[in-house]
């Protein structure tokens, strides 16, 4: 038997020819790191394009010609230099390891994750249930309820809030999957419009699918964007690429990644944490979100599931906002779930919740997965009002 010879084709054989914009950015860009040691062409391109083998450049779209079987995409100078930013903020390792889960293990059914199954990514179960809906005629009920958003008035107390945030609204916005079903977002603007609130957060999960394109989630995503009032912020789920960050940021909302900002009241402050996806890509970092906010600081958490609660708990976080569960989606009358995909006590699967000193809320969200159908489990979007209590 022969054995089989594989070429690997080095930058000294192949340069490639990037338009002028970036070839500049790359002569003055350090590279991460080296990948099945071939050194990175030009100095340093992004690891989003390395993963995929080698560029070329036609007009003004860099096509990247994969390595594997996966049909050729187009990246643009604008997103090859948002990509470029992104491993600069995230860090190489945190960027490798997001960026490499995204292209090997995002359609996978079993493995990975904290769950290692992943019905969403099982269309078989899918179909089947959206057969089973409209065959006992309960599919379209599902679907209505599904459009009925509820406004949940939330209120937490807390040990160390300064006094210029005492009622502080924060509305909460999570788990839209917004391609599944147009109506969906037509009907959440419609709910968002008249409330009054301080801060937006988004919580993740923007698209209905793991994998594949997210241009209609997008479009989507940047209507809710558009609706949205005054200071808002977001972090990604697990149903989310990397390269979705740059998009929502250009559109007005700006990311958490494993980052921090400091929300500024008369003169006083309390911090807003978020952290990458702790559910599929295990990409959440507490110690970097969380580096050089003072030790006696309010701090509030972006965490898409609340599976993240021990490691909150000991990072000294006050209060955490989740969503993920959809609080069960498809439940018995009462609201029982069950079928759950999370790594975490049940208590925590909706509403308002504690461990030890740790207070969190995990929203049921506004949107759907796998079918566009709610049963027992209406969708909600939560304003939490902050006040000071000194016991907590």
């Amino acid at each position: 038997m022969g054995r089989m010879m594989t070429k690997i084709v080095t930058p000294q054989d192949r340069k490639p020819p990037f338009s002028p914009v970036i070839r500049t950015l790359l002569q003055f860009h350090r590279p991460c790191a080296q990948t099945v040691g071939v050194p990175l062409p030009g100095g340093a391109v992004t690891c989003a394009l390395l993963r995929h083998g080698i560029a070329s450049q036609e007009k003004k779209t860099t096509h990247v010609i994969a390595a594997d079987s996966t049909p050729p995409q187009s990246i643009s100078d604008e997103d090859a230099l948002a990509q470029l930013a992104l491993r600069d903020r995230l860090g190489c390792h945190h960027y490798r390891q997001r960026m490499n889960t995204e292209h090997y293990h995002a359609a996978e059914v079993f493995g990975g994750g904290r769950t290692r199954f992943h019905p969403e990514n099982f269309p078989i179960l899918r179909i089947t249930l959206q057969c089973l809906l409209r065959a006992t005629l309960t599919y379209w009920w599902g679907n209505w309820n599904a459009r009925q958003h509820r406004v949940r008035e939330n209120t937490i107390a807390l040990r160390r809030l300064p006094p210029a945030f005492e009622g502080y609204r924060i509305l909460q916005i999570s788990d839209l999957h917004l391609d599944i079903d147009p109506k969906i977002t037509t009907a959440l603007i419609a709910t968002l419009n008249p409330l009054h609130y301080d801060l937006c957060v988004i919580t993740g999960d923007y698209r209905a699918e793991t994998f594949g394109p997210y241009d209609a989630a997008m479009r989507e995503a940047i209507r809710i964007v558009d609706a949205i009032r005054g200071p808002r912020y977001g972090i990604l789920g697990n149903h989310d690429f990397l390269a979705m960050a740059p998009i929502l940021e250009r559109a007005g909302l700006p990311m958490l990644l494993n980052e921090h900002v400091a929300i500024e009241r008369d003169g006083q402050h309390i911090y807003l944490a978020g952290v990458d996806d702790p559910h599929y890509y295990e990409t959440e970092n507490f110690e970097q979100a969380l580096q050089g906010i003072p030790a006696e600081a309010t701090t509030i958490v972006l965490s898409h599931t609340a599976e993240t609660y021990r490691k909150a708990l000991a990072c000294g976080i006050d209060y955490m906002l989740s969503g993920h569960t959809h609080g069960g989606q498809i439940c018995l009358p009462g609201g029982f779930a069950p079928l759950r995909n999370a790594q975490h006590p049940r208590a925590m699967d909706k509403g308002p919740w504690h461990y030890h000193e740790l207070r969190g809320y995990t929203t049921t969200g506004v949107g759907c997965s796998m079918v566009p159908v709610r049963f027992f489990c209406p969708p909600e979007v939560v304003i939490h009002t902050l006040r000071h209590d000194p016991q907590g």
